[in-house]
């Protein structure tokens, strides 16, 4: 408890500092909710960067680093098929993954806001605390359950319009009866939506990254008196 009490107080005190300079209302000491305030900007700042980043044409497909490839279980159909011509069924499948991801995270930020908002002083002192991944931690917890299904229409309408579903399932067909589809692969919404969410939170701990590396160079005050320490 005492570790937390003087973290607590560290945390107001470096934030004191910003009402001092002008950048809050000096007529009033900051509360503990106010100091939470600069974890909420920087979480703000890492889900925003991450769903421009993401959620937008190419934004999976255009870089080869995020860009969601075949379930493990159908690489070897797909290489049949290259083999015997059909690569472009392959390589459109893996164009109508990126694209429904795409589209998916797009439709993400209002959640994650949702979640800085109801972020406590608890999580934003664990956060303060954290190593490089905290920021990306507490958005996996707070929101994966809930955007898993909220995403689901997103991915169902994506996959209508890029008629995602047949393509799936003329590759996934030549491994249909093998057991090695996992239950989670064997649903082309699923397994988008899945990979969306690990590209989401990948992407959010990019961000945060560079925060934490250079505050200053984020133009606010209130992130360089939070983790400029």
């Amino acid at each position: 408890m005492t570790g937390d009490s003087g973290d607590r107080r560290q945390f107001t005190a470096a934030l004191l500092a910003i009402a001092a300079a002008g950048l809050a209302p000096p007529a009033r000491a900051l509360t503990e909710a106010d100091a939470a305030a600069g974890v909420r900007v920087a979480l703000e700042r890492a889900a925003v960067a991450a769903v421009a980043l993401l959620g937008r044409t190419d934004g999976f497909y255009g870089d080869r680093s995020r860009r969601i490839g075949l379930p493990r279980a159908l690489d070897a159909a797909a290489k049949v098929m290259k083999a015997t011509g059909q690569g472009r069924r392959v390589d459109d499948l893996v164009l109508a993954i990126n694209r429904a991801a795409e589209t998916a995270v797009a439709g993400s930020l209002d959640l994650l806001r949702d979640a800085v908002r109801s972020m406590s002083v608890e999580d934003a002192l664990g956060i303060v605390r954290g190593g490089d991944t905290a920021v990306t931690q507490f958005f996996e917890r707070k929101t994966r359950a809930a955007l898993t299904p909220r995403l689901r229409p997103i991915v169902d309408g994506a996959t209508r319009r890029h008629a995602l579903a047949e393509k799936y399932d003329a590759v996934a067909s030549r491994v249909a009866g093998t057991g090695l589809l996992r239950r989670e692969e064997a649903s082309v919404e699923a397994y988008v939506t899945d990979r969306a969410l690990d590209g989401l939170y990948r992407a959010i701990g990019d961000e945060e990254r560079r925060i934490r590396r250079d505050p200053v160079g984020t133009g606010s005050a209130l992130l360089r008196q939070v983790f400029g320490r």
